[in-house]
């Protein structure tokens, strides 16, 4: 089977995985740098939630019948344009929970025991130098906004160093877990608050000035979900009056854009997007990707249909 695919993110384990099959072109840039020739044949194209496909970006493919979201999220892909024109879109569901898990608890440890700002007193030469004590994250409440794979992942891990978990999703779970109707409420009754909810209008901006000052002046807010849950200068604004005592970000609102006044913040700790990004992880998603390719080019099901265009 022949088949041109444009890649909207870069990810060297995806491409090798698809390039041995097909032919692929790098778009990471934008479409408006390929040639009209690679534009008028892709049949395919790979990207992410945060990149995305508008509709504008599908007009300028005449080809294009798949989309294909290397993560989860697929917030930035125009579903609705894509059902227009039935061009079918996928997602990897859930394939990099645990990795972003991981990396959740990690910023967790990191933030409430302080232990960037420790290495960085000790790279300075200054050993202790003025960071203070920590507190034990041991006994601390986790208030987890978005209870889908990866926080169902995490809570038992914190679980597991004494932390005491809450939840709040769209609608309570069969979970051991105390359930909170909505954020605010969630805030009020933890210590750190973890957000792993999706992108899009339902969770836009749901950490507001109200949700910070419930967390209050020993509370932290760890964000692995979406750059878009936090308005940035809200969040600013409460660290630099110490209304929390910390963040944890590995999104950002406008990525790869980061505010000078979060980098330069002593208690906030950044990663660049990395959660999921485990190499075990991509190669399973390029493993999907790979067999939703060849089930479409096939007229067979797709593996993993978002949710929007999956069939009844």
């Amino acid at each position: 089977m022949t088949c041109d695919i444009i890649f909207r993110v870069e990810g060297p384990i995806f491409q090798a995985a698809l390039s041995a099959h097909f032919t692929t072109h790098d778009g990471w840039n934008g479409l408006e740098g390929l040639s009209d020739e690679v534009r008028a044949k892709a049949r395919v194209v790979v990207t992410n939630g945060t990149v995305g496909l508008t509709e504008a970006e599908m007009a300028m493919l005449p080809a294009l019948s798949l989309v294909c979201a290397v993560g989860t999220g697929y917030e930035g892909v125009d579903v609705a344009a894509a059902r227009a024109r039935g061009i079918a879109v996928t997602h990897a569901a859930g394939i990099n929970a645990q990795a972003v898990a991981e990396h959740a608890l990690g910023m967790i440890l990191a933030s409430v025991r302080r232990i960037c700002r420790f290495d960085a007193s000790v790279r300075a030469g200054t050993w202790r130098g003025d960071v203070g004590t920590t507190r034990l994250v041991s006994g601390q409440r986790l208030g987890v906004f978005g209870m889908g794979g990866i926080g169902q992942r995490t809570a038992p891990m914190a679980e597991a160093l004494g932390m005491r978990v809450a939840y709040c999703s769209r609608s309570p779970k069969d979970l051991p877990w105390d359930f909170h109707p909505d954020i605010l409420s969630l805030a009020q009754h933890s210590d750190v608050l973890l957000l792993a909810a999706p992108g899009g209008p339902a969770t836009h901006h749901a950490v507001t000035d109200a949700v910070l000052d419930a967390l209050g002046p020993e509370g932290y807010v760890v964000n692995v979900g979406r750059g878009s849950l936090i308005h940035t200068p809200v969040l600013i604004a409460a660290l630099e009056a110490g209304r929390i005592a910390g963040a944890a970000l590995d999104v950002f609102e406008e990525e790869p854009n980061v505010p000078d006044a979060l980098r330069a913040h002593p208690a906030v700790v950044l990663s660049p997007h990395v959660a999921g990004l485990a190499s075990d992880v991509q190669h399973q998603s390029a493993a999907l990707i790979l067999r939703n390719i060849e089930a479409h080019l096939g007229g067979a099901p797709l593996h993993s249909p978002v949710p929007e265009l999956a069939q009844p």
